[in-house]
């Protein structure tokens, strides 16, 4: 009996042990919800680099919920846009673009390669600075709906981290979203990557543009089409209202009648051209450029180089062949990726 009673005793205080042990050891850490996924861009080896800020980097998370911003009309329930999204004026199949007359609106492609946005460069640096201008000024953008919605505290979180909605996260999201409408798939795209051919026409178009008798190089250079700078290229050679252009964000002189270069892809389907649309057609564009140059004291030097004091020259046959190589500018992937459509 006291032998069973000692073996008793000893298993109890092993138990007491082993619970103390037990208590001693560290709990597990709670279960960390993974990170975001990083994005792989995917571009030709021709193209640059994109410079993207270390303080939001693209995310596969972060594109999926800047795009359903991109196409939701809760982004705007206030003010003068109120109902509308970014795509309800920006068509996909327009190349991102607005079909309106009167003043143009700038496509919706390339922008990660941008430091200065709108015409007359109104905002400059990255695309989370444009975006904020898009949150809190064009669209006006009420966190509070978004907060409010079954899904979207979810969606930022797996984004940010935060169910938490502020303005500055939807402009993080939308700069992300920015940076993945890439347009790389064009004709002349292929036809650098030997993939495709071009007609005898396209290909004396090209030797045009990037030559001094086409001279559309100097500021629409491969591959992204534009350089991003601000021209005065003679529309006009008296200036008001917003036909001054940069200067009225500047205040600078020399930058009278000075707008921002578009990029060209997709040119084809985005009329009307200039910041007010005057030129319904490539036609009127190039024979602008042939004949139609109007001179100031700003106008570009490139406008003004010997023997184009009256324009560019061209032929019939040159300005036609010009047009049809803007034309393999088209990128029909942009146009029809479904990854880039809306998502409802």
């Amino acid at each position: 009996m006291n032998h069973s009673f000692r073996s008793a005793l000893v298993l109890l205080a092993l138990l007491l042990a082993v619970i103390a042990c037990r208590r001693e050891l560290p709990e597990a850490p709670a279960e960390v919800p993974a990170g975001p996924t990083p994005h792989a861009f995917d571009l030709p080896g021709y193209f640059p680099q994109m410079v993207i800020p270390a303080e939001n980097p693209t995310t596969v998370q972060g594109i999926q919920l800047g795009r359903r911003l991109y196409h939701d009309t809760l982004l705007s329930t206030n003010g003068p846009r109120e109902g509308l999204s970014c795509s309800s004026c920006h068509s996909q199949a327009l190349g991102f673009t607005v079909p309106t007359t009167g003043n143009n609106v700038l496509p919706h492609v390339n922008l990660g390669w941008s430091t200065n946005f709108l015409w007359k460069g109104q905002v400059q640096g990255a695309l989370e600075d444009i975006m904020r201008f898009e949150v809190e000024e064009f669209f006006e953008v009420d966190a509070d709906v978004l907060q409010a919605h079954p899904e979207y505290p979810q969606l930022f979180a797996q984004a940010f981290g935060s169910t938490t909605i502020t303005r500055d996260a939807v402009a993080k999201a939308l700069a992300q979203w920015f940076r993945s409408m890439i347009s790389s798939n064009s004709r002349l795209d292929r036809y650098l990557r030997y993939e495709a051919s071009l007609t005898p026409s396209e290909l004396n178009g090209m030797m045009l543009y990037l030559t001094e008798a086409g001279d559309c190089f100097h500021c629409h250079g491969f591959p992204l089409l534009t350089d991003n700078g601000f021209h005065n290229i003679g529309l006009d050679s008296v200036f008001s209202g917003n036909d001054q252009g940069r200067l009225l964000v500047t205040g600078n002189p020399a930058d009278l009648g000075a707008f921002k270069t578009p990029s060209l892809r997709n040119i084809a389907l985005t009329a009307p051209y200039m910041h007010d649309g005057r030129f319904a057609t490539l036609e009127e564009v190039v024979e602008h450029y042939n004949s139609g140059v109007r001179h100031s004291a700003t106008l570009d030097p490139i406008m003004t180089k010997p023997g184009k004091e009256t324009g560019l020259n061209l032929s019939p046959q040159q300005k036609s062949d010009l047009v049809a190589f803007l034309h393999t500018f088209t990128d029909p992937t942009f146009l029809s990726d479904t990854a880039l459509a809306s998502p409802f």
